[in-house]
């Protein structure tokens, strides 16, 4: 497939001049024209980017790009980074927050597919724009532990929890990543529990204050979901060939 054709796809599909974002969203270094095998990471990092030569892909989706609206001079990590992609022949992809939001298969919403939780609504703002989901359980309520167990399972991660709000949990708020900050927000709209990714020490103290049960199950483990489900769409809807490079960070 063209690689002009496919990025164009993704820049529409995934809506990525609709959000404020950091992150410079869309190709960020170009590759071979032709597109026969895509990998996806979480991370633009040096091991992925040799893992994507190494399989000989063209094109590597991730979710976390080199770019986020700053200047850099091509030194250090940056310059082996790109030197490894230029080299090897691979382009880069990247999708932030327009991964993160997206109704179809973004990282929240295959969340709560994954842990067969009903979306019920969007939920939280950034910059003006829900990027969350809410959901409640298909049946009446879930055990607040055997939620966080199957949390485990699916994401294979080992959730933090901060159980101050009910043991039987009726609502559910899901913002992927970096949310720590929301927690207010998730205790206004009213959730039972809100799910996350990354801890973060300046918000110790909320979901206590506010009780409320905030899992957080790490930052990479929540940002996973998109990418695969991003990859079944381009493998189904282009037969392209696709791989995904399980990168764990420990965060």
């Amino acid at each position: 497939m063209n690689l002009n054709d496919l990025t164009n796809y993704l820049d529409e599909y995934l809506r990525i001049d609709e959000f404020e974002d950091h992150s410079q969203n869309g190709l960020q270094v170009e590759g071979p024209a032709e597109v026969r095998r895509v990998a996806f990471a979480v991370d633009g990092s040096l091991a992925g980017f040799e893992e994507a030569v190494e399989l000989d892909a063209d094109l590597l989706i991730v979710h976390h790009g080199l770019f986020w609206g700053d200047e850099r001079v091509l030194i250090g990590p940056l310059y082996q980074r790109i030197k490894t992609l230029i080299e090897g022949r691979v382009g880069l992809y990247a999708a932030h927050i327009p991964l993160d939001a997206h109704e179809e298969l973004g990282n929240n919403v295959e969340l709560a597919r994954v842990l067969d939780l009903k979306v019920t609504d969007r939920f939280g703002d950034y910059h003006g724009t829900p990027i969350g989901v809410a959901c409640r359980p298909h049946s009446r309520s879930v055990n607040r532990e055997g939620l966080v167990a199957t949390i485990n399972t699916r994401l294979d991660t080992d959730c933090v929890v901060q159980p101050h709000g009910p043991a039987e949990v009726r609502s559910i708020g899901i913002v992927s990543g970096g949310a720590a900050g929301m927690v207010g927000e998730a205790a206004d709209a009213g959730f039972d529990l809100f799910l996350t990714g990354e801890t973060n020490h300046n918000y110790a103290h909320d979901a206590a204050e506010h009780g409320l049960n905030v899992v957080f199950a790490g930052h990479y483990a929540t940002e996973t979901v998109g990418l695969k489900a991003l990859a079944r769409h381009l493998e189904h809807k282009f037969d392209l060939e696709t791989v995904f490079f399980d990168l764990p960070t420990g965060m």
